[in-house]
């Protein structure tokens, strides 16, 4: 993989980047997946499939191997425990997890729970369930005018004492990089436990798991370059082990009695019926892939982009940006709104000329009541994009202006 500082290249490595005049923008929505990832899949699937677990044969062991063996990867790659390693069906499934396995075990009714205003409706919905469920209140830390968290208000929210502490690591809307280590850290000392959403931190910047020191911390594969289908949980060992399954079946029970069951091990106990096998080994191919390319040349990129399309956008009649406006504050996402378009419209036009762009609310419709729209065109940017991929977006808003300005 040839690497010059801040830039990269390795569009060549992406099968679908070969369709004439595709500019793909919208990897916060889902990753396109390089060869790495798509030939250890199928090496998986003609070679070595088979159910992992349960059989003592030599396919079945190199089944097990390699799905232990991308957990293992995962978690040493993001300086995590592999025991407090849990696959999900994605990011979503493992926030329910927590709230489901962890909260109703402990949130009771007139507690409080806290997220931010620019949290994915993962991080909201599934707090309001158990909210609704048993009682218990949720708390908003507002945004400021520059797309950040207001922390002076989030300590004053913590003086509150919530039970549960939700931020998300890199807002999928705003692109502002929240500092969730500092705001783990406050929590833990209100005496809350905290879960941070990393869905677009993992594949975009460095990320210490051990360090930032959540009691849980998600993730999903799809956005990483890998397949969809699999979302990986890092939860506390402590805390999972005292946590009730969320889902019960096969493979996630020791014994089972006429009456009652005992459970096995972590993270087996959260993994019940067969496991998302061939998912995992995309996965981890797609870890080895990006950690081979350097997640910090990942980040120089990516911030070069981003530096560059703010520069760009910034001068265009009529376009608002949302978030803030030092690159190195956000991720490779950009949220912008023109007064002549509905976004749904520029994304449409754009299309046409083969810019994929996501339109809408995001999964953030708290967050857009506060930025006071309905909905936002979006960019987002990955390791296969370049600057001429910025150039197109403004051809392309340029092309939308025409049509309705």
């Amino acid at each position: 993989m040839a690497t010059t500082a801040g830039s990269l290249d390795v569009r060549a490595q992406f099968p679908v980047l070969s369709r004439e005049g595709l500019v793909y923008l919208d990897s916060a929505a889902t990753a396109q997946k390089p060869v790495a990832v798509i030939e250890a899949m199928d090496d998986f699937l003609r070679h070595h499939n088979a159910s992992v677990h349960r059989g003592v044969y030599p396919l079945a062991a190199e089944s097990t191997d390699r799905f232990e063996g991308a957990r293992r990867d995962a978690a040493a790659w993001l300086n995590a425990p592999a025991r407090g390693t849990v696959f999900t069906k994605n990011a979503t499934e493992a926030i329910n997890l927590v709230a489901y396995a962890w909260g109703l075990d402990n949130v009771l009714a007139g507690d409080r729970i806290l997220v931010t205003q620019m949290e994915h409706h993962s991080n909201v919905v599934s707090w309001q369930l158990l909210a609704r469920r048993v009682g218990a209140f949720i708390d908003y830390v507002p945004v400021t005018d520059d797309g950040r968290v207001d922390l002076d208000a989030y300590d004053a929210l913590l003086e509150r004492g919530p039970k549960v502490v939700g931020v998300v690591h890199v807002s999928n809307v705003l692109g502002t990089i929240n500092p969730v280590a500092e705001m783990v850290a406050r929590a833990r000392a209100a005496g809350a436990v905290t879960v941070v959403d990393g869905a677009q931190a993992v594949p975009q910047i460095p990320v210490d798991v051990g360090a930032i020191d959540a009691d849980f911390y998600v993730w999903t594969a799809h956005k990483l370059y890998g397949p969809t289908g699999l979302g990986v949980l890092h939860g506390r060992p402590e805390l999972l082990e005292a946590m009730s399954p969320f889902v019960g079946g096969g493979h996630m029970i020791s014994r089972v009695g006429d009456q009652e069951s005992t459970y096995a091990e972590i993270p087996a106990k959260f993994e019940a019926g067969t496991s998302p096998i061939v998912e995992a080994v995309g996965m981890g191919a797609a870890v080895a892939w990006i950690d081979a390319l350097g997640i910090e040349n990942v980040r120089a990129h990516e911030l070069d982009l981003t530096a560059y399309a703010l520069d760009r956008l910034e001068g265009l009649p009529g376009l608002k940006l949302h978030g803030p406006r030092e690159p190195e504050a956000r991720g490779a996402v950009i949220s912008f709104e023109v007064d002549y378009a509905h976004p749904h419209d520029v994304a449409e036009i754009a299309g046409r000329r083969g810019v994929c762009l996501r339109a809408g609310h995001h999964c953030a419709q708290p967050l857009m009541e506060r930025l006071g729209v309905g909905a936002t065109t979006r960019a987002s940017f990955a390791a296969h994009n370049d600057r001429s991929d910025v150039d197109a977006l403004v051809e392309a808003l340029g092309a939308v202006r025409e049509v309705f300005a």
